[in-house]
């Protein structure tokens, strides 16, 4: 081959395909992205599938407030709850909301304190997620106790006058703590990184009561260097304070189960199963949230089919975890040799409650593996429908796990549950309430991190405006 014959040019280029896209795409600048995520604050009139959303959402959570009215009338004999059922669907919808609540701190301490650029346009969508399931989680405990008025009880303070003293070697009371302070770190987190962008909206704002309460919430931010440097520091403090958070709260509430004597329940393998798992659900419910806002508001070139393609290898990575825990569960149940406990685990997947096992298996194993295949991970719709179904895996999860208790040891306390209307009616609203505070959230505050994002994007000549 002649020499000529090789374009200078050509030499050591890498072919088109091969180049990954843009973290932000389309022909955006600074001023750009700052005005798309602003206007979803600032329009007087939101999209009408907003409207509609939450119409539904908050009539869904105002019956969830009359159920749990109803409950603190009746009382707890409304539930479902049995011998030997005693937890029943409360301890499964506590599990479940702390699991979805998961994902955000992963994403907002973890993926920040590992430089990862692809957190940056979805970290806002799953801190808020985290704060509105820890909501959620936190509302079962507190009206389980039959007589609300005395939820107090819940936190662990001794009592001379009723005799009554926290014991402090229960995993339950260990749940107060763990949960007690990923909530509040995960507020403070979630706070504190709005701070720039809850000032630009100031700056921004017309109306002298939105420029107050925008004004109030961004505490004095001006954006002056020093300000930043102390900003970014704290911000640092906070995501290596939060990142053991992540696996500890859903270690500790693995507990609960795991250090009882109960077969089905008494295994080592639950910290690193529930912890995984948690991790799985809560990208499952940032995708079932990220994927219609992204449309309502016209956020495709700042939340990119990049970011959503990072997010199903995650879910496949962790699903594929939680099937291997399901596979090594049945192997020590065989090779330990008890039979309380091989009967347990058949009776998981063959006894009376079979389907909702299989249920769980389809969805949180086989489901997930869709995402091999590239066409599917470049699909929104199926992504969604694929996210739908690991949620509903997650929630079966924790209800086989539960639905253990209705055959132990003897045959003569086994016993039959049965959800009522009340337990079905307080879970779908536990829903509402949850849409409902995410859709206020998508109306009123921003989204999406603009000061983060800005950070990723590719500076453009003549393009760059680093003010508002």
């Amino acid at each position: 081959m002649a020499s000529a014959d090789l374009a200078p040019n050509t030499v050591g280029a890498v072919p088109e395909a091969w180049v990954d896209p843009p973290w932000i795409e389309g022909d955006n600048d600074y001023r750009s992205v700052t005005d798309k995520i602003c206007r979803i604050a600032e329009n007087p009139r939101p999209p009408i599938a907003w409207f509609i959303a939450f119409f539904i959402a908050a009539n869904v959570a105002g019956m969830f407030g009359a159920l749990i009215g109803y409950l603190i009338i009746t009382g707890v004999g409304v539930w479902g709850n049995n011998n030997p059922v005693f937890w029943g669907w409360p301890i499964v919808n506590f599990v479940f909301w702390v699991g979805i609540g998961h994902a955000g701190t992963l994403i907002s301490a973890i993926l920040f304190l590992f430089r990862q650029h692809w957190r940056t346009s979805i970290n806002r969508f799953a801190e808020a997620m985290t704060i509105f399931a820890v909501v959620c989680a936190g509302t079962f405990p507190g009206i389980h106790v039959g007589r609300v008025w005395f939820a107090y009880w819940l936190f662990p303070y001794p009592d001379t006058r009723l005799y009554m003293w926290s014991q402090f070697r229960s995993p339950l009371l260990w749940d107060v703590f763990a949960v007690g302070t990923y909530a509040t770190v995960s507020l403070l987190f979630w706070y504190m990184g709005m701070i720039p962008d809850l000032a630009t909206l100031r700056d921004r704002a017309i109306h002298p009561i939105r420029r107050f309460a925008y004004g109030l919430l961004s505490l004095g931010w001006v954006g002056s260097a020093t300000q930043w440097r102390v900003y970014e520091k704290a911000y640092a403090l906070l995501a290596a304070l939060a990142t053991p958070l992540v696996l500890s709260v859903h270690t500790i509430v693995s507990f609960d189960f795991a250090v009882s004597q109960l077969p089905g329940w008494h295994t080592t393998i639950f910290p690193p199963y529930f912890v995984a798992g948690a991790v799985f659900s809560g990208f499952g419910m940032v995708l079932t949230l990220m994927i219609p806002a992204r449309e309502w508001f016209g956020l495709k070139d700042i939340v990119t089919m990049r970011h959503i393609d990072c997010m199903c290898k995650i879910i496949i990575a962790t699903g594929s975890m939680v099937g291997f825990a399901y596979l090594t569960e049945f192997f020590v149940a065989w090779y330990g040799g008890n039979p309380y406990e091989q009967f347990c685990f058949m009776n998981r997947a063959f006894g009376p409650n079979w389907w909702a096992y299989w249920t769980m298996v389809t969805c949180n194993v086989i489901s997930p593996q869709l995402f091999w295949f590239g066409f599917i991970r470049r699909s929104p719709i199926i992504i969604f429908i694929i996210s739908i179904f690991v949620n509903i895996g997650m929630w079966f999860e924790r209800f086989v796990i539960i639905l253990s208790l209705d055959r132990d040891f003897l045959p003569g306390s086994w016993g039959k549950f049965t959800p009522t209307w009340i337990d079905i009616g307080m879970f779908i609203g536990s829903f509402g309430l949850f849409f409902t505070l995410f859709l206020l959230f998508c109306r009123f505050l921003p989204i999406v991190a603009m000061a983060e994002v800005k950070q990723v994007m590719a500076h453009v000549d003549g393009k760059e405006d680093f003010g508002h």
